[in-house]
């Protein structure tokens, strides 16, 4: 089923000029910088700003699916439910609200993530220094879209995987230390041996 179909897609907020951090004020701001290639969730440490009377199309307040419309990987994350207070959106952030009686919002930014989803999108791509997904070829990718049962499992199982992942990459990570450490201290006991004689 198109996404188009599924949800319904917009561009963040654009700014008419450099944004200034207001740490006293403002509202917090979801930049590209704030949502990285491998789809993690935003941390909750985001830069606010005076944006003005912001009409309320350009904010997120959980549930939705921001996607990375610039650079390379095009990427989604579910923004959780759960947020504190509102977050405004910034192009080239793109805000996807699903039809939550039809998909979930982890399961749809799965989805964008998948293989076969980035292809298509990458086949509509334009420009050659910096790639940048078009409106058109976003609301045209297709989605598969399983019950609920089906979605949710999906989602805990890549969690699950990827949260393994993670684990042995911090465990080989862990060894190499661990074998430099043992060859560094080898290393020293047999330049004190030379010494010694």
């Amino acid at each position: 089923m198109r996404l188009s179909e599924l949800s319904d897609i917009h561009s963040g907020y654009t700014a008419r000029g450099r944004l200034e951090p207001q740490p006293d004020g403002g509202v917090p701001a979801l930049q590209l910088r704030d949502v990285s290639t491998r789809a993690e969730i935003p941390g909750a440490d985001l830069q606010r700003y005076d944006l003005g009377d912001l009409p309320d199309r350009y904010f997120v307040r959980g549930g939705e699916v921001v996607f990375r419309s610039r650079g390379e990987p095009n990427t989604a994350v579910a923004i959780p439910d759960d947020l504190p207070e509102p977050i405004a959106v910034i192009v080239p952030l793109v805000i996807i609200r699903p039809d939550r009686a039809r998909i979930l919002p982890d399961y749809l930014a799965w989805a964008i993530n998948q293989p076969t989803a980035q292809s298509a999108l990458g086949a509509g791509a334009q420009g050659t220094s910096l790639r940048m997904i078009p409106m058109a070829t976003l609301e045209r990718l297709d989605i598969p879209v399983p019950d609920f049962q089906a979605q949710r499992r999906i989602v805990a199982l890549s969690a699950l995987a990827t949260r393994e992942m993670q684990l042995l990459q911090d465990l080989a990570a862990r060894r190499t230390q661990y074998m430099s450490a043992i060859l560094d201290q080898a290393a020293r006991a047999t330049k004190h041996k030379d010494i010694a004689r």
